[in-house]
């Protein structure tokens, strides 16, 4: 497993001279949720944001025929903003195969850290069918600490000021995976900061979904 860093120079989000690490958590991902327009076609979700739903690339919701879709951008890459530093999801329209994203069911999924001392870690998130009992433990290199915490529902805005849960992506719409829209708006990808404890070596994360919903790990960045 690699890991992608670079140093975050402009963004609103205050982290002068730290570092952004992209987790490069490829060989965790088992779900293909996003639509997206590769080769000229629709190469449509194979295991949705929901049972029946998945969200579709602004180029795919385009040529899906949507003037002004509520879509993911087509660039992965989400800019920086004052809650968090640039995120990396793991959809592309060049790629018509790739997993994009975790399905989480009661096993817990280990997340492999570039060892170091982190201010702030976003694990990104999606729960369908309700809010979720999201267990995570923190392993560093002297000891663990395990927490748990309440992940809203996907459909549920979130607090400008809430400590915990910000936004990777705010409002979309969903759709069928024959690209039919099911509803316009709304519908969130939720950044959990799990407040790491910036004095230890940060070794690895353990996450579990402790309830009977559809929970969607999207990706995992670092300060």
């Amino acid at each position: 497993m690699s890991i992608v860093c670079g140093l975050l120079v402009s963004s609103g989000y205050n982290s002068k001279n730290n570092y952004v690490v992209q987790v490069d958590v490829e060989d965790l991902l088992n779900a293909r949720p996003v639509t997206t327009f590769t080769n000229g076609k629709l190469v449509h979700w194979t295991k949705g944001v929901d049972r029946d739903n998945g969200f579709l690339t602004t180029s795919a919701a385009k040529f899906n025929g949507e003037a002004a879709p509520k879509a993911l951008p087509d660039n992965p890459l989400i800019p920086a903003n004052s809650h968090h530093p640039e995120i990396l999801l793991h959809y592309d329209n060049d790629d018509a195969k790739g997993y994009q994203a975790r399905l989480l069911d009661t096993n817990a999924l280990t997340i492999t850290m570039l060892k170091g001392k982190y201010k702030d870690l976003y694990i990104c998130l999606t729960s369908a069918y309700g809010k979720s009992k999201l267990q995570y433990e923190l392993i560093y290199n002297d000891g663990a600490d395990v927490k748990n915490i309440i992940v809203p529902d996907w459909a549920t805005d979130v607090p400008d000021n809430d400590p915990d849960f910000s936004y990777v992506v705010h409002d979309l719409a969903k759709w069928s995976n024959t690209a039919s829209q099911t509803e316009p708006n709304h519908h969130n990808i939720h950044a959990l900061n799990v407040h790491p404890n910036p004095t230890r070596v940060l070794k690895e994360v353990r996450i579990k979904n402790q309830s009977k919903t559809y929970l969607l790990f999207w990706a995992a960045t670092g300060i």
